[in-house]
């Protein structure tokens, strides 16, 4: 508990005496055919429960209906489904079993839609269970950490039974319900239940580093359900004043709010306000928000709402799957015809983000299941496998070995952005079965096996004179569109001291060859700038190792309009850290007479340069 001062009255037991009940009595008011919700998360009245499950002979055909619940589900049994059936908006561990064995029931819905269905009175709520505070002097108790549907469960059932704990904290935003909505109270003193912080290992580390390179300064967050969105926070701790507005908030916030990462500040509206609508943790986690102004938990047709969400300018929605097809199509709630969790939030936060200014709404997965056996890229969804997140929907997948960015993008882009960032072992199988479904064209099998993960070292940015920036990555199969039109806008002087020759068009083989690399023995690098439709490439660097030599031949081409710029010099030494780290000695070139400032490049290189004029090329040998 804190040692902050009670903000209940001291007197409320004495107050409202003739609303209280202990938990066995209050359990005697529920008959046989009432549909029954039970509180979410954390807050899961537990004593009620278990009065409820304890009664459990003289009742009949009683329907559990919840969103999540931590903790036990004693009512869950296979010996108890003659008397109590399960349906559960999102499936959690201590029900999955009885859902997968057909003992119980999964509705998928919007989080965002369960309010409605409540208020419609299709899903009727003859008792709602719920978790409070101890009243306040104006008799107001408060929801504490789960608001979510909880509020709106209370408004429209027909029976309200509050179990009433001074543990639970009091917490700010829209969370307070009146003693008078309330029918029973129960007092009880208890713990309320705890969950671990979330684990993360290598895996999990990798894909929250590629998150967070796609979270900028001042953006507001939302936290999907999982390890990963949680392990994205680690890599955002070089941030400023990152907001929060998400359905569910856990301890990993709180360092991230002490060191001043988390403010605020910057947030559309509810600015410096964690916005949430119910949270799972530790003791430290209650305490922490308990009266601090600093949070403000509403209800989920606000949390929820995407039009909300979308005011929100570089709102960022990270949420996780379990399962994405190479066209796009997210799975998110069962493993083939089993159900394993709910849509949640997913689509709501998706959506909500994808239309925000500056919004990113990214999925994101490890790479394999099963211990490395089963590839979560997949050519086609499992049997049976629902899709949450549709492929018009999906913006950013992200897992360990990447970000491939599918929305505005046709098939075969998403085929081949998705086989590379799946794991190296299942590429060539995804690629075969692309060509083989016709999302790839056939000409794509003589390059089979040559998608591979670029190194972290490829990856940097260069500030130009003028303030502006490039960034630097390696090429990717997807650059296929932006290479040629790199080659089409190039001057024909350009292309002939590139080229060595008067090339008027590129083979498509040519192409490919430019793309699809190993990122070792063949690397490039493509510089970008910003445009409305994505990116622009400015320049490419490449290098091709001899392994006779242990040389690499080293190439640039560099946009007529953008030369003269130091660009040449900045790749050349990108490039030969990547060639160092890979062990190659050094580098050759062929540049013509005339190439005056490629020639530059090497000789103010830092290299040991030598050079030899054949004709009218010169030939260098550049040891590092």
């Amino acid at each position: 508990m804190s040692d902050r001062k009670p903000s209940y009255d001291p007197g409320w037991q004495e107050k409202y005496r003739h609303l209280l009940a202990t938990p066995e009595e209050a359990a005697a008011r529920i008959r046989p055919g009432n549909r029954v919700f039970i509180g979410t998360g954390c807050a899961q009245p537990l004593a009620l429960v278990r009065a409820l499950t304890a009664r459990s002979a003289e009742l009949s055909d009683i329907k559990i209906v919840h969103l999540l619940t931590m903790g036990d589900a004693p009512y869950a049994q296979r010996e108890l489904t003659q008397h109590f059936s399960v349906n559960s908006f999102f499936i959690n561990e201590n029900v999955r079993d009885l859902i997968q064995e057909g003992l119980g029931d999964y509705t998928p819905i919007f989080l965002s839609d369960i309010p409605r269905l409540f208020r419609s009175g299709r899903l009727p709520i003859d008792v709602a269970l719920i978790h409070v505070t101890p009243p306040d002097a104006r008799g107001m108790v408060s929801l504490g950490i789960s608001v979510d549907i909880v509020r709106s469960a209370a408004e429209n059932a027909s029976l309200v039974i509050a179990q009433v704990n001074p543990q639970m904290p009091r917490t700010r935003g829209d969370s307070l319900l009146s003693v008078h909505d309330l029918d029973l109270m129960v007092p009880v003193d208890m713990p309320l239940l705890e969950t671990k912080p979330t684990e993360t290992d290598e895996t999990t580390r990798r894909i929250g580093m590629y998150i967070a390179g796609l979270v900028e300064d001042g953006a507001t967050l939302e936290l999907g359900i999982g390890r990963i969105p949680h392990a994205a926070l680690e890599n955002l701790k070089d941030k400023r004043d990152l907001g929060i507005h998400t359905e569910m908030l856990n301890d990993s916030i709180l360092d991230m709010i002490e060191a001043g990462v988390i403010t605020g500040a910057r947030k559309s509206f509810d600015r410096g306000k964690v916005v949430a609508s119910f949270c799972t943790g530790s003791r430290r986690l209650y305490d922490y928000i308990d009266d601090n102004p600093a949070f403000a938990f509403h209800p989920t047709e606000y949390v929820n709402d995407p039009f909300r969400i979308a005011q929100h300018e570089h709102m960022v929605a990270i949420n996780v799957a379990l399962e994405v097809d190479l066209t796009g199509q997210v799975c998110a709630d069962s493993l083939g015809t089993r159900f394993f969790s709910g849509i949640g939030g997913q689509v709501d936060f998706n959506r909500g983000a994808a239309r925000a200014e500056h919004g990113k709404a990214i999925i994101a997965l490890a790479s394999t299941a099963l211990r490395g056996t089963k590839s979560r890229i997949v050519a086609q969804l499992s049997p049976g496998a629902g899709v949450v997140t549709t492929r018009g929907d999906v913006h950013y997948v992200v897992t360990e070995y990447g970000v491939a960015y599918l929305h505005g993008k046709s098939v075969q882009e998403r085929a081949l952005a998705l086989i590379s960032i799946a794991h190296p072992d299942y590429r060539e199988e995804l690629l075969r079965k692309a060509i083989e479904y016709k999302y790839l064209r056939s000409e794509l099998a003589d390059v089979e096996g040559r998608i591979r993960i670029e190194p972290p070292e490829t990856r940097t940015r260069m500030l130009l004179d003028d303030g502006g920036e490039i960034t630097f990555r390696a090429m990717r199969p997807t650059d296929e569109e932006a290479y040629k039109e790199l080659f089409y806008a190039l001057s024909r002087e350009t292309i002939y001291y590139r080229f060595m020759s008067h090339m008027k068009r590129l083979p498509q083989k040519q192409v490919q060859n430019f793309v699809y690399v190993d990122h070792r023995n063949d690397v490039a690098l493509a510089g970008t700038v910003p445009e409305a439709h994505g990116e622009m490439i400015v320049a490419i660097g490449r290098f091709y190792l001899d392994p006779k030599t242990n040389r690499a031949e080293v190439a640039f081409t560099v946009r007529d309009g953008w030369q003269g710029r130091g660009i040449g010099r900045f790749m050349l030494a990108q490039l030969a850290t990547v060639a160092r780290r890979n062990g190659i000695a050094g580098f050759t070139a062929e540049v013509l007479r005339e190439n005056k400032a490629m020639q530059a490049v090497f000789y103010k290189s830092g290299f040991k340069v030598q050079s030899k004029l054949n004709e009218d090329t010169y030939s260098f040998i550049m040891d590092f």
